[in-house]
């Protein structure tokens, strides 16, 4: 083979694997595929409030540490040229220099140069505000943590809202497309019976009635379908214009969420999050307390520092016959906080005051709490006993209906009776995907109330 065949050969496959890789970055996304805990999983590190959570902890760390560092060794330089371009004139009596008594003689000091360079040290001794600064930064961290914990947990439940309210949705457009099928499978075949003069025109048109009601309603179910896709992808932080999937099945994730031992749990109310962040609130308020009243305290710090000066009428600084004069000087600060006509008292008291206001809400939080976890119970208990009932509900209407169709082509009942029947199945229908949906969304909020998990059990590990 000639090596100019070889060549045209490779030039061919190299434009071969470009116009593929170009292929691939010009295919379109593919769909993102999830179940529900794959859901809540990508929403707690995607999610646009878990990011702004995750933020804000790391902000507070840095607080943390600007705090901290407030009273470790701080260290400055400077630096400072000047060129005296016209010197100062300063005039000394003549008897000086020989004069007669009154008269002036004009001197200029120093020269018309100077560069001068300093170092600082200074360190915080003793400050009462500094030691209460300490605590507030770390009571900072931990409401930023808390809040955290309470981000997660809201969204978490507002993915499962929102993917169980996808799988309704769907549903609900299955079972309109099948009821709109048979619908209009009774509505040709009664159009034939009354074409063969063996029905009356009524009951064809009560057939009609029913289609376009329920084609309607299809209508409006695919659109909330996509509303409801839309909402799930902006809980999860997927832009909304990228396509999505789910893959549980409703009747399926509502069996799975039957858990009667969660009715029974039990767990401490002071390791509630809600309890926690109100815990925190009442942490601040106390150190605020603290805060105003150690401004009260004396505060001390010293410094010392070191330069060097060099003069001269040219620039001639860095030249190695330069002389540079050395100074350095260490000192204290001693400040005393003696009087300030009841200013500080008066605050330190609204600080006081505030801080038995966060003890009441922390109180009045406590018996919510519980308030809201025996609600939550009865509300979950209710929607396991609710979801047996309409599943029941939906066995019967569908049977009613079934007979009213064989008695309706029989000619023993009416278009009227087929259709109330029909009413009753298709309510009985979307109760019976609202008592499943129930069931997903009342465990979720359970298991928020239940959920006893610190920062630390989260992200630390």
């Amino acid at each position: 083979m000639s090596i100019s065949i070889i060549k045209k050969i490779l030039l061919l496959v190299g434009v071969s694997l470009n116009l593929s890789l170009y292929a691939q970055d010009t295919l379109p996304n593919p769909e993102y595929s999830f179940s529900l805990e794959e859901a809540v999983r990508y929403g707690l590190e995607n999610a646009y409030n878990s990011q702004i959570a995750s933020k804000d902890v790391a902000i507070a760390l840095k607080q943390k540490w600007e705090i901290i560092s407030q009273g470790l060794p701080q260290i400055s330089a400077n630096a400072e040229y000047r060129n005296n371009l016209i010197q100062p004139v300063t005039l000394l009596p003549g008897e000086i220099a020989g004069g007669a008594p009154g008269t002036f003689v004009p001197v200029t000091f120093g020269t018309k140069q100077n560069l001068t360079a300093t170092a600082t040290w200074n360190q915080l001794i003793f400050d009462g505000s500094y030691i209460v600064g300490i605590q507030s930064a770390k009571t900072l961290l931990q409401i930023t943590e808390n809040a955290k914990i309470k981000t997660d947990l809201e969204v978490k439940k507002a993915i499962t809202d929102a993917y169980g309210n996808v799988l309704l949705a769907k549903e609900s457009v299955a079972i309109l497309e099948r009821n709109l099928e048979t619908v209009e499978k009774n509505l040709n075949d009664t159009e034939k019976i009354f074409e063969n003069g063996l029905a009356e025109e009524e009951e064809v048109e009560q057939l009609k009635i029913t289609s376009l009601g329920l084609q309607v309603n299809l209508n409006n179910a695919v659109r909330m379908e996509d509303v409801a896709y839309d909402m799930l992808k902006v809980t999860m932080g997927i832009p909304v214009e990228r396509p999505i999937q789910v893959e549980d099945d409703l009747n399926q994730l509502s069996m799975e969420n039957f858990d009667l031992l969660l009715l029974s749990k039990e767990i401490n109310v002071e390791k509630n999050i809600d309890y926690r962040i109100a815990e925190d609130q009442a942490n601040s308020a106390e150190v605020e307390v603290k805060l105003e009243k150690s401004k009260a305290l004396p505060s001390l710090s010293a410094f010392v520092n070191y330069g060097a000066q060099g003069n001269s009428d040219e620039f001639t600084f860095f030249t190695n016959n330069q002389i540079y004069f050395d100074q350095s000087v260490l000192g204290l600060s001693l400040n005393i906080p003696i009087f300030s006509s009841g200013m500080r008292s008066a605050r330190t008291a609204q600080k006081e005051l505030a801080y038995e206001q966060s003890l009441l809400e922390l109180e009045q939080t406590k018996n919510r709490i519980k308030l809201d976890i025996q609600t939550a119970k009865n509300d979950y208990s209710f929607s396991l006993e609710n979801y047996q009932n309409k599943k029941q509900n939906l066995e019967l209407a569908e049977r009613m209906e079934n007979k009213n169709q064989i008695k309706f082509f029989e000619g023993l009942a009416t278009s009227f009776e087929l259709s109330e029947a029909q009413r009753q199945l298709y309510q009985a229908q979307q109760e019976y995907l609202q008592a499943m949906l129930d069931v997903i969304t009342q465990k979720a909020k359970l298991e928020n109330l239940l959920d006893t998990t610190t920062y630390s059990e989260y992200y630390d590990n």
